[in-house]
């Protein structure tokens, strides 16, 4: 990118000059953290991130940005009432999944509901967990660059022309480069998870495994917006939602491999960035050139980024990556999607509607959604989704549901893409235990 990036002269005052006048030409750190600050990144945040035993991704920064957004959408507190209702659906939830699943039920916390804020207190460990290896990813190849190009990185960043790059110079700009992409990742994720607090109706609705401790929660006011519209009966929809957390809080609790087996795609994926000088170079000319980007306006870089301007290619170790995850998000889904409805067909009579519902809002890019495809680039099929409830119904049909959830003991008996529409020849080429005892 042409132009600097807050490396500029000092202006070579006798104030500022130590005697054999080493110090004129060097970078103007105090541009570099105004521009930083423009950002809305202080130079405490800088260095607190990714240093000493601290993460990259800072979870204060991301509780603050989403408790600023949660707190302008009118959040409601958890009433008695409320309380009461949702103890109720997960109850009639759990009995009728007793007999649906060979998952037992867990033992039912004594606050089933929470409030958007509860969601969000909850689940920021489990989410910064998850991304914490692909900001590392970023930042491991931002250092390289830097590492690397020595003479070239600080002419591509504004060193004057002359003065020396030295190892201890580079050592700085990484460093706080690094933190850079720590604050904003950070700041990119606490706008999304804000966003996820204000729809998602409980503590699994992601269909991601997040907490350390695993239970069941609904989120009273966001149950209440969900329906809003539909004309179907309130407990009708309440049930349905709290058989969705209810069945994936028993896989998750019964297969806890699949946090870190998700956790490693995250970390694999992000190993495997690597940044072209190059190639960030001729796209920011073009975005700069088609009026894409305004290299002095802080929030048009900072939504360029965020929009992914500067990806770079993929190898085919993250395009693995990605199919590994994106193929065990779908089995996920279609495993709740499909016990649900196996489970509810004759109990809840707007049960037609309400799967529509949910495929019609999945396909129009859920949070969980867009923040993945903002992050990774990735965005699960909802026909892949739909695909794997079909498989998992077949296995019901062709074995039982004791080998349909015994399938989830270990990752090598899951089917890959090529195997949805084969059920009876890929359980034929697999083996299952005979019973559940290594899951209970």
């Amino acid at each position: 990118m042409s132009g600097n990036f807050g490396f500029v002269p000092n202006d070579g005052d006798e104030e500022n000059e130590s005697a054999d006048n080493s110090g004129a030409g060097q970078p103007n750190f105090d541009a570099l953290f105004q521009q930083f600050a423009n950002f809305g990144i202080s130079p405490q945040t800088l260095f607190a991130a990714g240093t000493g035993n601290n993460p990259l991704i800072s979870t204060e920064t991301i509780r603050e940005i989403a408790r600023k957004f949660i707190a302008t959408q009118n959040e409601e507190f958890v009433g008695t009432a409320d309380s009461q209702k949702i103890t109720e659906a997960l109850n009639i939830a759990n009995i009728w999944l007793d007999g649906a699943t060979f998952f037992p039920a867990l033992t039912q916390t004594s606050q089933p509901a929470w409030s958007r804020r509860d969601w969000l207190d909850s689940s920021l460990a489990g989410w910064q967990r998850l991304v914490e290896p692909l900001a590392e990813g970023m930042a491991a190849a931002l250092t390289s660059v830097i590492t690397d190009s020595g003479a070239q990185f600080g002419a591509e960043f504004g060193v004057p022309e002359g003065v020396e790059t030295t190892p201890e110079m580079l050592q700085g700009i990484g460093l706080l480069l690094r933190s850079f992409m720590g604050s904003m990742i950070a700041t990119q994720l606490g706008q999304s998870i804000g966003l996820l607090a204000t729809t998602v109706t409980g503590s699994h609705d992601v269909a991601i495994p997040l907490y350390d401790k695993i239970e069941t929660h609904l989120i009273p006011q966001n149950v209440k917006a969900w329906g809003e519209g539909l004309d179907i009966p309130e407990d009708e929809i309440r049930i349905y939602l709290a058989l969705r957390e209810a069945v994936a809080a028993r896989l998750f609790t019964h297969a806890p491999w699949l946090s870190q087996y998700i956790h490693d795609a995250f970390a694999a994926y992000g190993k495997g960035i690597r940044v072209d000088l190059n190639s960030i170079q001729e796209q920011a000319e073009s975005a700069v050139n088609s009026g894409e980007l305004d290299i002095n306006n802080p929030e048009s870089i900072s939504s360029a980024i965020s929009q992914g301007l500067f990806t770079p290619e993929q190898s085919p170790a993250q395009d693995a990556a990605l199919a590994k995850l994106e193929m065990i998000l779908a089995l996920i889904e279609g495993w709740i999607d499909h016990v649900v409805t196996s489970t509810a067909t004759d109990r809840i009579p707007s049960l037609p509607a309400l799967n529509e519902t949910l495929r019609r809002r999945r396909a129009a890019s859920s949070p969980t959604q867009q923040l993945f495809a903002t992050l990774l680039g990735l965005e699960v099929s909802p026909r892949m989704m739909r695909e794997c409830a079909t498989f998992w119904g077949q296995v019901l049909e062709l074995r039982s549901a004791e080998v349909r959830d015994s399938r989830w003991e270990d990752p090598a008996l899951l089917p890959a893409a090529t195997d949805l529409g084969e059920v009876e020849k890929f359980l034929m080429s697999t083996t299952v235990p005979d019973d559940l005892s290594g899951l209970i």
